[in-house]
Formats: C-alpha cells, sequence, structure tokens
C-alpha cells in the first residue's frame, strides 16, 4: 500500500499578507511626505494672460527661493530702518483712499498678506484700522505671523478686508486667491496691488499681462474697481468683493435651486442678482422679503 503524499503547504497567504504590509507602509511614507506642504501635490492652472515661471523643481524649491529674499539680513536692516518710514508713509495714503471709498472701516478686521516685516499693517493702525495683522513665511512679532499665504492659517470668514502686494509672489495663484476668498467674510474686501505694464523681480513666481486673469481666478467675487497706482513697483490696484451667496430651497425652483447673492450696493428695487431664472410661486415674495430684511443695502 503506498503511502500518501502530502502536497507541500502553500505560502501564499504569508506572501500575501507580507505584500499587504509592505504597500502599507509604502502608502503611509507616501502621505507623510505629501502631507510636509499643503500643495506639494497641487497642479499650476493655465490661463491665459498669467505666466507662471519654471524653474522650480518642488514646492520645497520655491519656498527655499522665497526664504532667501525674506531672510537675507541685509535687506531685513533696510526693510525696518531707511524704508521703513518711507513705505508706511505711501501705505498710509492707499488705505486712506480706501476709507474715503468706503472699502475700509476702523472696525475692519483686516489682513495683509505676505507682509515680510508689516509695514502696511502699521500704516493700517496708522489709520484707524486697529485690528488688523500680517502673515508671512518669516515672523515679525507681534505685527505679522508666520504663515504660507497658499494656505493661510486662518477660521473662515474670519476677515473684512485684505490686502496684499505679493500676488507675483505666488507659485499657485488659484490657491492665493481661493484662501484670501476662503478667509474673506461675506461682503469682504480684497485689494491686490499688482504689476501689469512691467516684469516683477526674479524672487517672482508668476508674470501678470492683465487683470483678467484675476477676474477669472476670483470666481466667488465681484469687481470692484482697478485703477493705476505707484506702489513699489506695481502699477495697478484692483479691488474685489466677497459675495454672499444665498441658496433658496428647491421647491422655489423650475429645475435647481436658485442662487442669489447680496452686495452692499443698491441695484435698483431688489438688492439682489438672479443667476438663474426664477419661477412666479405663491409666497415667494415673502421669502425675498424675509431674506432681504437681514442685510442693509447702501444706496
Amino acid at each position: 500500500m503506498k503511502e500518501a503524499i502530502n502536497p507541500p503547504k502553500s505560502s501564499t497567504p504569508k506572501a500575501f499578507f507580507l505584500s499587504l504590509i509592505l504597500l502599507s507602509l509604502f502608502y503611509l511614507i507616501f502621505l507623510s511626505l505629501q502631507s510636509k506642504h499643503p500643495n506639494s501635490g497641487h497642479r499650476t492652472i493655465t490661463i491665459n494672460g498669467l505666466k507662471i515661471r519654471p524653474g522650480y523643481t518642488s514646492y520645497d524649491t520655491y519656498i527655499h527661493h522665497q526664504l532667501h529674499k525674506t531672510t537675507n539680513p541685509k535687506l531685513r536692516k533696510i526693510w525696518t530702518s531707511r524704508d521703513w518710514d518711507r513705505k508706511i508713509r505711501v501705505f498710509t495714503r492707499f488705505f486712506s483712499q480706501l476709507k474715503q471709498e468706503k472699502l475700509l472701516t476702523n472696525s475692519s478686521k483686516a489682513l495683509c498678506v505676505g507682509a515680510r516685516v508689516g509695514q502696511e499693517v502699521e500704516a493700517l493702525k496708522r489709520v484707524g484700522v486697529n485690528d488688523s495683522i500680517g502673515l508671512d513665511l518669516v515672523p515679525y512679532p507681534p505685527i505679522v505671523i508666520k504663515g504660507d499665504f497658499h494656505h493661510q492659517p486662518f477660521d473662515d470668514k474670519t476677515f473684512d478686508f485684505e490686502f496684499s502686494n505679493v500676488f507675483d509672489h505666488a507659485l499657485y495663484p488659484d490657491k492665493f486667491v481661493g484662501e484670501i476668498e476662503r478667509t474673506l467674510k461675506p461682503g469682504g474686501i480684497c485689494v491686490l496691488h499688482v504689476a501689469i505694464s512691467r516684469r516683477a523681480d526674479k524672487y517672482s513666481a508668476n508674470d501678470l499681462y492683465s487683470i483678467e486673469p484675476l477676474k477669472k481666478l476670483f470666481n466667488g467675487s465681484d469687481l470692484v474697481r482697478s485703477r493705476k497706482v505707484d506702489g513699489f513697483g506695481l502699477d495697478t490696484e484692483v479691488a474685489f468683493e466677497n459675495l454672499q451667496v444665498l441658496v433658496l430651497d428647491r421647491k422655489w425652483s423650475v429645475h435647481c435651486p436658485i442662487l442669489l447673492h447680496c452686495n452692499p450696493v443698491d441695484y435698483g428695487p431688489s438688492s439682489f442678482k438672479f443667476f438663474n431664472s426664477w419661477l412666479h410661486v405663491e409666497g415667494f415674495d415673502d421669502v425675498l422679503i424675509g431674506v432681504a430684511s437681514k442685510f442693509v443695502v447702501n444706496p
């Protein structure tokens, strides 16, 4: 009688679990590398009139290049001594004009994006906007805190006013603008100083050829106005207002929710713009009156 021969035990389960462990380990390493910077996997957008400068092999390379200027001890000494009063005077003039236009008030909670040593923050305080702070890769306490403008360290709807003259330093302009719109309150104002007629310095990450790309990037805002300025090599000032968006219940629309936004300007009999047609349904007027009563519209 022949002795039964048992087949060799399969190593498949052991190999499978070993592979699973290795894959999990590689995945965790990948996640840790991706989370090192919030924008390391962000794709650069393409918009006519806005060109991203080549040469950055990674987000770390970009940050290192920006820090090379911001941490330069000679430049920082100039910014805090010879340039200090001169720049504050110029910023004070800009902000005083914005106050006259009712785009900025003493009660505004203000942020200066890419503030370096904070001359613009000091200027805001001198014109009466005391609740002001700056954000930069290198802090300058107490008026400038550390942070990346591609990923602002603030909650949604925090500020009434945001100012920046470093748009050209944004490697990801859509993230730069998106963070401004996220942290602005509904009806909040963003003012940018940009270079249109001339190219910016070697530390710039993009080149802007008109304000049209800004209008596309600020897709949650209205362009209030633009004007020519002389601001330390930047020639154009643009102001945007963050929209107040309301979504009404589906029952008041033929096909989809009705999107409305309210601005602090008088559009005539109503303070609302309609993004799609609406159906005349009994009771709809009462809904509009109830919503409108929550807002003050200045003619």
